[in-house]
């Protein structure tokens, strides 16, 4: 019963989300956990993003605390911040969503960690659009893990999207197939109090705000390119 309880919790949670308004000290705060969300993955580099993901990586995306919970239909539900590469560093941050569902006998409910990096300019190009989904509109894989991610490289050839997940403090790829992930525009031009573009933001033509500069900081000191990234 109680199970029962806690699942209609939280899809009464993800919907008053998914609705609900976001100061700029709500966004400071989802920033500033995005950053904390990486630097404590990549504080076990035996167990966090492989080398040449790293340098690879066009970019990155950090969802904290996305929430999956199920009544007989499952859901999933998270916002966060993604950051692209640019000529000259890291883009100033924007702010996305993040929702799938399944159906099936299950129950239960869960929070995890969720890093999102696109490896190519095709991934660049799907963070551009307002909305798209894993598996449909953009090829994905679950990210590999370890120091010099050998053992699985199919993602170079076939993936545009890596996916990863914390939970517990386990990090490993995840599979988000039928996830949709879409620009959240109002709480974009909430935090910077104007009006911009996704594209112009992630291009880099919009200077990186003050109080987000630690968190691109943190991206740029794990997300070194390689000599021949361009």
């Amino acid at each position: 019963m109680k199970k029962v309880i806690s699942a209609i919790c939280f899809c009464f949670l993800v919907t008053c989300t998914s609705f609900a308004a976001s100061s700029k000290q709500d966004l400071q705060d989802r920033i500033d956990s995005a950053k904390t969300v990486l630097e404590q993955i990549m504080g076990a580099p035996d167990h966090s993003i492989p080398t040449d993901i790293l340098q690879q990586a066009t970019c990155v995306g950090v969802v904290p605390g996305m929430l999956k919970g199920a009544f007989i239909f499952g859901g999933q539900y998270g916002q966060g911040v993604v950051t692209c590469r640019t000529g000259h560093g890291w883009s100033a941050p924007v702010f996305i969503r993040m929702a799938g569902g399944s159906f099936g006998f299950q129950i239960g409910g869960q929070s995890t960690d969720l890093v999102l990096v696109a490896v190519n300019d095709k991934g660049f190009q799907d963070l551009l659009k307002s909305k798209f989904k894993i598996g449909a509109d953009a090829s994905a894989a679950a990210g590999p893990v370890g120091r010099a991610g050998q053992a699985s490289t199919d993602w170079k050839m076939n993936a545009e999207l890596l996916s990863y997940s914390r939970n517990k403090g386990l990090f490993a790829g995840i599979d988000l197939d039928g996830t949709s992930v879409s620009q959240n525009m109002d709480d974009t031009n909430t935090y910077y109090g104007a009006q911009h573009t996704f594209e112009s933001i992630l291009k880099g033509n919009v200077a990186v705000p003050p109080a987000a500069a630690p968190f691109v900081r943190s991206v740029a000191k794990y997300f070194v390119a390689s000599k021949d990234h361009k």
